[in-house]
């Protein structure tokens, strides 16, 4: 199962603290976080790692990222 966060807009550490709230559900195998920051994209990458989530995948379209992150 799949959830997309979309956290462009918003000023880190909230995009972090949308995908750790996802994280806490743990129904999620695959997440995917919309940014628009590259603060916002390296932080969410890094909290993904520190939770044992691999990024699987950024595409980057314009000023906006798209981070793929799934469960190890």
């Amino acid at each position: 199962m799949s959830i997309t966060i979309d956290a462009r807009g918003l000023s880190c550490p909230q995009p972090v603290l949308m995908f750790m709230e996802a994280v806490k559900s743990g129904n999620e195998s695959t997440i995917i976080v919309l940014v628009d920051t590259d603060a916002s994209k390296e932080n969410v990458s890094r909290a993904a790692e520190s939770k044992k989530y691999t990024v699987t995948d950024i595409q980057q379209q314009g000023d906006e990222y798209q981070i793929t992150i799934a469960k190890d």
